[in-house]
């Protein structure tokens, strides 16, 4: 394994601590007083650092590692790598402080012009290696550049002084749907295929699987924008493609399935169980989309604030993030891994345990019952994922440099 790959996942998976250092703060703020910190202005910071600093470098990371010629890649990567990570670190160190001012707008802008580069840099290079997670990853960075168009439409609306709140939902939504069910999704779907042998059975699944969900990525933005008063076609088409996610889903877990020999000898034991644990989150969230396209559900879900953390923390915790963890067990080889593998055990037990706590929190909100001490215990599963964290990095620095 490179001297290089090891470093950037290092840094990876220390925002990552920063990230639940964060989510710490802020659960630790709406029980506690902490005037002196802005909970939005912290919220903020929390979720930018997390896709650019955590989630965003750690793909970029990943897919360079997916070039023939690592070693090589790393170096021809490397400025954009650094670039990215100042600029995550810019926002991490900004938005606590001014919110949305000068200064974060401006890292913000120049890591949506660093994925621009990388992205260009990268189809280049893909075309020198065709396989099946080669167009996993032209649709992923696709994706990535088209989800800068909402953060550009809400400048603009900020800038103008035109913005509403329908418009602003709808320029967040646009760009939060395209980088988590466009950019990372599909980077994390050419990672998996990635490592799969060639054979035919793959081929042909992954052909269904990979039109099933790039023909409904578009149109299922519309899933998060159903609250507005959309025309009857455009439902029809938004619930069709929820329909097709769930038939590409269907045929995911045919082909995982069909595949678990394959992975039974070359994947550890926990990075089956964690991998498992991200097609039943895939399948709740696929299954949640689809049923949110029944008018009064979709009323339930977006009127609930605890249903929408929820269910983000469900794709970006659960699957997004879940998913590179595992990517990174199977890719790590030492002889070292024990405290790696208690802390995936502890972040991936804090995930389940925050999830049901959040949706437990969202039915109660719709029968308008409060939870007694709630807020205390998602303190602690926040304290957990960052405790989880920590065991993580250091088992990795453990497992990697003994």
């Amino acid at each position: 394994m490179e001297k290089a790959y090891r470093q950037w996942v290092s840094i990876g998976i220390c925002n990552l601590i920063l990230v639940a250092l964060l989510g710490c703060i802020m659960r630790y703020k709406i029980i506690y007083s902490l005037p002196w910190l802005h909970q939005k202005h912290i919220l903020h910071a929390h979720s930018h650092f997390a896709f650019s600093g955590w989630i965003s470098q750690l793909l970029m990371v990943l897919l360079v590692g997916t070039l023939h010629n690592r070693m090589q890649a790393f170096v021809k990567y490397r400025y954009l790598l650094i670039a990215n990570l100042l600029t995550a670190y810019g926002m991490l160190l900004s938005f606590p402080f001014e919110g949305y001012g000068p200064v974060s707008i401006s890292f913000s802008t120049a890591s949506i012009l660093i994925s621009y580069l990388f992205s260009y840099r990268f189809l280049r290079d893909l075309r020198q290696q065709p396989s099946p997670a080669t167009q996993w990853f032209r649709a992923a960075v696709f994706f990535w550049v088209l989800s800068s168009l909402g953060a550009f439409t809400l400048s603009y609306l900020m800038a103008s002084h035109t913005i509403t709140q329908r418009w602003y939902l709808a320029a967040v939504y646009f760009f939060l749907h395209f980088q988590y069910n466009g950019w990372f999704f599909f980077g994390c779907m050419g990672i998996l295929f990635a490592q799969l042998k060639q054979t035919r059975q793959v081929f042909a699944y992954h052909k269904r699987i990979f039109r099933c969900f790039v023909i409904a990525c578009t149109p299922a933005y519309g899933l998060s924008v159903l609250w507005a008063a959309l025309p009857l076609w455009v439902n029809l088409l938004v619930a069709a493609a929820a329909i097709a996610q769930v038939a590409g889903g269907i045929y995911l877990w045919k082909l995982v399935l069909q595949q678990n020999t394959a992975w039974q000898n070359r994947w550890p034991l926990l990075a089956r169980q964690t991998g498992m644990l991200v097609m039943i989150a895939l399948s709740s969230k696929l299954l949640l989309q689809l049923f949110s396209t029944i008018p009064s559900l979709s009323d339930l879900a977006f009127g609930f604030r605890p249903v929408v953390i929820g269910y983000l923390h469900l794709v970006l915790l659960g699957i997004i993030s879940l998913f590179l963890i595992t990517t990174i067990l199977v890719y790590t080889s030492g002889t070292k891994m024990k405290w790696m593998r208690r802390g995936i055990r502890v972040f991936t037990a804090a995930i389940v345990l925050n999830e049901l706590l959040l949706m437990l929190q969202g039915v109660c909100a719709m029968a308008y019952i409060a939870i007694p001490g709630i807020q205390q215990i998602l303190l602690f599963a926040a304290l957990a994922l960052l405790t989880g964290a920590i065991l993580i990095f250091f088992g990795y620095r453990k497992a990697v440099y003994a």
